[in-house]
């Protein structure tokens, strides 16, 4: 709520005591979640970057890592890879880095089939197209 009601900085703060409380031995799914709206709290392009790198890998650890995800959250990391994919095109687009830019909308495109049909799964769909109008051809 703070976050979507313009208070990044206290948004940033308490997703900062979260993120020291989950740690990084944290569950997979919650350390993605956390990280990938943490990088929406930063002023700094660079560092919503990294923030948005922690929760990919957060991600793909749990899916193939060491210590793979309960089963009943793997639905949901795969899922979430749309959405992650989409937010490191923003970022390396906001670094004036488009042709990484282009590589991760491309694979934000394909993992969109693990999207739902509607509400968030139709906006993410949305966001891609209007990041692939921004970024122009290549």
């Amino acid at each position: 709520m703070l976050l979507h009601g313009g208070d990044r900085e206290e948004a940033r703060n308490r997703f900062a005591a979260l993120w020291s409380e989950l740690g990084e031995d944290g569950d997979a799914l919650h350390r993605c979640t956390l990280a990938h709206y943490m990088a929406d709290t930063q002023d700094d392009p660079a560092d919503e970057l990294a923030w948005d790198l922690r929760a990919m890998n957060a991600a793909a650890e749990g899916l193939t890592g060491e210590r793979p995800a309960p089963r009943r959250d793997l639905l949901a990391l795969h899922a979430f890879f749309p959405a992650l994919h989409l937010g490191l095109a923003a970022d390396y687009l906001k670094l004036r880095r488009p042709e990484v830019a282009r590589h991760h909308l491309d694979r934000a495109r394909k993992a969109a089939d693990a999207l739902p049909d509607g509400g968030r799964g139709n906006g993410v769909r949305t966001a891609i197209d209007r990041l692939g109008a921004r970024l122009g051809p290549a």
